[in-house]
């Protein structure tokens, strides 16, 4: 039903930026709030940061807070992850994902969404 492709990801320095891009297609309810993960070799996915519908309403884990911005633009059906300060902590493949089983207190965990896109590599070099 609901597919999404991750971009811009690619290899930066520390200190450098990018701007990740998640393109939903399909039934866009089911997309109405729209989530970043990032999972590292040998690590759990982790949330990064999600966004309501309008924009209004941006959550984001400690580790990104101050540092990387979400937005999305719904006419283009996109959402957005700015990243600045880029560390090397930071490098993983980073996932969008949308439809979110459950509650909002559930949100952080991946397996409260039911659609996931494959993943755009970030790495950050020392």
């Amino acid at each position: 039903q609901v597919q999404l492709v991750e971009s811009g990801g690619g290899l930066v320095q520390a200190g450098g930026s990018l701007r990740l891009s998640c393109v939903a297609s399909g039934r866009t309810f089911s997309s109405s709030r729209m989530t970043w993960f990032r999972q590292a070799p040998g690590k759990e996915r982790e949330f990064v940061s999600g966004i309501s519908w309008r924009g209004g309403i941006t959550y984001y884990a400690d580790s990104v807070k101050g540092r990387f911005t979400i937005s999305r633009d719904n006419a283009k059906n996109t959402m957005y992850l700015q990243m600045n300060s880029l560390k090397p902590e930071d490098t993983a493949v980073y996932y969008c994902a949308a439809g979110l089983m459950g509650d909002l207190t559930t949100r952080t965990s991946p397996a409260s969404w039911k659609y996931w896109g494959q993943g755009t590599q970030v790495t950050v070099s020392s």
